[in-house]
């Protein structure tokens, strides 16, 4: 816990330094050394360098600051203590088991729905080559189709039941 307590302090030692250095990071202006045409295009390409670098530089700061107030939210997270947790009664158990089902029950109909989709393309595809492939190799591209299906769930209210359809 203490160990815990000494980082915290020292990233929020570290944010602080860097938003103090952050702070100080500004483009100096620089004057031309005359006024010469040739002198001030200088005066203002180093300005514009300079300029590049500081702005590059505070970027990286905060960056750097904002990784270390992701590291500082973990580690208080760490200090907070668990909620003490109650058992869970029968029922509630059943009504999670039962949720968690339903919501597995919806992603393998919605892959069902998928896989009908993508056999139903391959079939299209077998059908307009298989004429040409037979010629070619005197044998069927794909065969199988008649007794092709696929599972999916549903459910009267209470029960889920698994069914298939074919393609």
């Amino acid at each position: 816990m203490d160990q815990i307590q000494a980082e915290i302090e020292a990233i929020r030692s570290q944010i602080e330094v860097l938003r103090t250095e952050r702070d100080t990071l500004t483009a100096k202006l620089i004057l031309p050394e005359n006024q010469s045409p040739e002198a001030i295009a200088e005066a203002y390409r180093r300005q514009a360098r300079e300029a590049a670098q500081v702005s590059t530089e505070i970027e990286g700061i905060d960056q750097a600051i904002a990784a270390l107030e992701a590291q500082l939210q973990q580690k208080e997270r760490e200090l907070q203590p668990l909620p003490p947790q109650q058992p869970l009664t029968l029922q509630e158990q059943v009504e999670q088991a039962t949720q968690r089902a339903y919501e597995h029950a919806d992603r393998i109909n919605e892959l069902a729905a998928e896989l009908a989709e993508e056999l139903r393309a391959l079939k299209a595809i077998a059908y307009d080559l298989s004429p040409s492939y037979w010629q070619l190799y005197g044998r069927p591209f794909i065969t199988g189709f008649k007794n092709t299906s696929v599972p999916y769930l549903r459910s009267d209210g209470e029960v889920l039941m698994i069914a298939s359809f074919l393609i």
